[in-house]
């Protein structure tokens, strides 16, 4: 979703979300909080949304900035649950540019708003996610037992330029981004985390990996040569097992669905769409991408997987990692 304080901070720093016109049903989505988001979490047999920031969030604006609005989005975001708690939580926007108030906004966030942990979007500029200044805020997300959401962003202008400038008919961008550049940019990171040693660190921090593993899931065995060179203190999967869930974001494949369930295993798994972005998108009746119609429930009742594996990964292996936090739910201050 997108806040009107985000998009003003936005505008002023010449960030580009998305590529989409101000009328575009996927924009007036990402806006909206109310009647039509409820309708369309009801057509697609969701119960619960946990809203967050659309991609890159506060991470790209000047640290001053990215601290003032962090805190007000996320004041606006716990007035939108506080609204509607039985179907709304959220995550926490976390203004990472000022690493020592990126700490202190996600305590505050969980401990005086109730939120369900924070979402965050790989680089913060040309800083890396595994960058040392970060180690406070993932020492803050261990010790309150939250999940960190990562979510992808656009590459680098250089590797835009380097591997998708120069196709035919507006291909590049897209497949800079939504098409493939985004999950392998954060697929690397999470690499980057591991290689880094931010898990041996902080053993217990618990991260969510979208997009069935952004990538990485499905390189793991070819990976995992590196561990050696890497002086990890585990095998690489171990980290995948021990510290990562994993979402579909709304790509309704059984494929990835049965790989991931593999790889990881059901109880580290989390249904989740990637609204609006996957409602009612089949472009030439593509249909990987579309939750719409009731989809996200059916692709969830049809999964091969017992009754009790797809209640777990419905919801709740989320209670599993989340309903240890207050809710902290305040009345709500009419404007």
């Amino acid at each position: 979703m997108v806040l009107p304080v985000v998009l003003d901070a936005w505008s002023r720093a010449g960030v580009s979300p998305h590529g989409y016109g101000d009328d575009h049903p996927v924009t007036r989505r990402l806006r909206d909080v109310g009647d039509q988001r409820l309708a369309d979490m009801d057509d697609q047999g969701l119960d619960v949304a946990v809203l967050s920031l659309a991609t890159p969030g506060v991470q790209n604006l000047a640290a001053a900035d990215a601290v003032s609005v962090a805190r007000e989005a996320n004041d606006a975001l716990a007035e939108i649950v506080d609204t509607n708690p039985d179907r709304f939580q959220a995550l926490a926007v976390i203004p990472t540019p000022s690493p020592e108030h990126a700490a202190v906004e996600l305590e505050r966030a969980v401990t005086h708003l109730g939120f369900r942990g924070a979402m965050l979007y790989g680089r913060t500029g040309d800083k890396p996610a595994d960058s040392p200044e970060f180690d406070d805020l993932y020492g803050i997300a261990e010790k309150l037992r939250v999940p960190l959401h990562f979510h992808p962003q656009t590459p680098p202008w250089a590797v835009h330029e380097a591997y998708y400038s120069g196709l035919p008919n507006g291909v590049g961008p897209a497949l800079a981004t939504a098409g493939l550049g985004w999950y392998y940019d954060l697929g690397v990171q999470y690499l980057r985390m591991i290689f880094s040693g931010v898990f041996d660190r902080h053993p217990e921090l618990q991260v969510i990996a979208g997009h069935w593993g952004e990538v990485v899931l499905f390189y793991l065995d070819h990976i995992g040569i590196l561990q050696g060179m890497a002086k990890l203190e585990r095998p690489l999967a171990d980290y995948f097992r021990q510290n990562f869930w994993v979402a579909g974001s709304g790509t309704v494949s059984e494929r990835y669905l049965r790989w991931t369930a593999e790889v990881v295993g059901t109880d580290r798994m989390l249904y989740s769409t990637d609204y609006p972005y996957t409602f009612g998108t089949r472009p030439g009746g593509f249909p990987f991408l579309d939750t719409s119609n009731g989809a996200a429930r059916t692709f969830l009742e049809q999964a091969p997987f017992t009754d009790e594996e797809k209640a777990a990964i419905g919801s709740g292996n989320w209670n599993r990692l989340t309903g240890h936090i207050p809710t902290n739910h305040r009345p709500h201050q009419p404007a």
